[in-house]
């Protein structure tokens, strides 16, 4: 029976095989990974080390989802032999150690990564929201056509204007109102009156009169 916790046995399993059950990663192979605290020598144990660094690649949840499959590693669990000082070896090597094959696995799964998370942004519905801006004039001397003209000419991605209306206010003055749908993950509402309030000849403030999810 292998002893999975012996490096040197792992390494010798590992040669013809990619897990230590089966074709997929699997809660065995997460049960071993977790009896190994640092990755193995890439130069002496080459295929153990490999196997090591493609499971640490795992994220935790994706580890979590790992298939459960019946297992039992009890042989390792025995304790190792005590011996002396002078005979030790060294069994794990410096994480650092340079690995091709891990890099090459990693760098695939990051690529599969960034597709998938790709696809599922692609797949999200998009946020908008409906808004209503009350736009405040000076006084009843403001050209109202060009304070509409101006705030029209403000463009930002995920902005689109609509209908508008001129609404009485006191003293023969008027506001501006009006209404615009905007996609939430592109456009601040706070940014967009502070642009329409840069417009300081024609508007003396603005106020959001309707906010609605669409």
């Amino acid at each position: 029976m292998v002893n999975y916790s012996d490096v040197k046995q792992l390494n010798d399993y590992l040669i013809d095989k990619s897990y230590i059950q089966g074709w997929q990663a699997t809660s065995a192979d997460l049960e071993v990974f977790k009896s190994h605290v640092n990755a193995p020598d890439a130069h002496r144990f080459p295929y153990a080390s490999r196997w090591f660094r493609h499971i640490a690649a795992f994220t935790a949840e994706e580890r979590s989802a790992f298939p459960h499959v019946e297992f039992s590693q009890s042989s390792s669990s025995a304790a190792p032999t005590k011996k002396d000082d002078d005979d030790e070896i060294d069994l794990f090597g410096d994480d650092d150690e340079n690995d091709e094959e891990y890099e090459r696995q990693l760098e695939e799964r990051r690529k599969a990564a960034e597709i998938a998370k790709g696809k599922k942004d692609k797949d999200k519905p998009v946020a908008k929201s409906s808004v209503i801006l009350d736009v405040k004039p000076w006084d009843d001397e403001t050209n109202m056509e060009e304070l509409e003209k101006a705030v029209r000419e403000i463009e930002i991605e995920g902005l689109v204007w609509g209908a508008s209306k001129l609404v009485p206010l006191a003293y023969g003055i008027k506001k501006l109102q009006i209404s615009c749908v905007v996609v939430d993950d592109l456009v601040s509402i706070e940014e967009l009156q502070e642009r329409i309030e840069q417009d300081q000849d024609h508007v003396q403030s603005t106020d959001i009169q309707a906010f609605n999810k669409i």
